[in-house]
């Protein structure tokens, strides 16, 4: 059985896309298979995975709005993974889905192809574009689950109300069997009273579970996307790269638990 996780914030600049890369590596390292699904235009995902935006002629968007097979587009990377990249054309499919009968549907519909083409994942993990539209409801909307990356600092809960609406939504007319898994606190600097007092209350603010352990602060996050891996393959022994090793270990934990169930 597939388990698609939609890693979602609207606010950019919260390790989203790291938290994408990092954890499909970590889930392949345990021997699970992995699809990840980069729905944002600015194409941050598949860069980070060493591909080129500008070089590909076939991307997600010509799935989603061509009718292409999602075959065709999905590629293997360095880290174990497979991915479906995409490219700045992205943008447009927001206007070319906007006025389509189903569009909140075409993700689900995109990874149904899959599976009936014999491309079997343990998961699908997609990264959400930063902003509630129409790619992001339609993530939603294919999902099993939805994990909300928060850096550890005030201003980041801005909006995190918003994208809980829009979950509140999605359940009420697309997707009625969608979880919020929780938040994954991200950028977390364990030195600073501010980090952790912002950490104490995330759970009690959204009434959310707080997936853990927090993610730590690294410049070895940066260093990676310019080598065209996850963290797990360029700093392998670090902070980051087993604090996302752990959080991978929980996430199979918690759908082998809900599998018994």
């Amino acid at each position: 059985m597939t388990t698609t996780l939609a890693i979602a914030n609207q606010k950019g600049g919260v390790a989203k896309t790291t938290s994408v890369a990092s954890l499909g590596a970590a889930l392949a390292e345990l021997g699970d298979s992995v699809l990840l699904v980069d729905l944002d235009p600015q194409a941050c995902l598949t860069f980070s995975l060493g591909i080129d935006p500008e070089d590909l002629e076939l991307s997600v968007h010509h799935v989603l709005t061509k009718g292409l097979a999602p075959t065709e587009v999905v590629l293997e990377t360095d880290d174990g993974v497979h991915l479906m990249p995409a490219t700045i054309e992205l943008a447009r499919a927001e206007a070319d889905l906007l006025t389509r009968t189903g569009r909140e549907h075409v993700v689900r519909s995109m990874i149904e192809d899959l599976a009936a083409a014999g491309s079997h994942y343990d998961w699908v993990l997609l990264d959400c574009p930063p902003s509630l539209g129409v790619l992001t409801v339609a993530a939603l909307t294919a999902a099993t689950g939805v994990v909300v990356p928060l850096q550890c600092e005030t201003l980041s809960h801005r909006g995190v109300g918003q994208l809980l609406d829009t979950v509140h939504d999605v359940r009420r007319f697309t997707n009625r069997d969608l979880e919020v898994w929780g938040v994954l606190p991200t950028l977390f600097d364990g030195r600073t009273n501010h980090a952790r007092t912002v950490l104490e209350t995330i759970s009690e603010t959204y009434d959310l579970a707080v997936i853990e352990p927090p993610i730590p602060k690294t410049i070895k996050f940066a260093e990676a996307p310019a080598a065209g891996r996850s963290i797990l393959s360029t700093s392998r022994s670090s902070k980051g790269a087993k604090a996302y090793r752990d959080v991978a270990v929980n996430l199979r934990e918690r759908v082998r638990t809900a599998a018994k169930g």
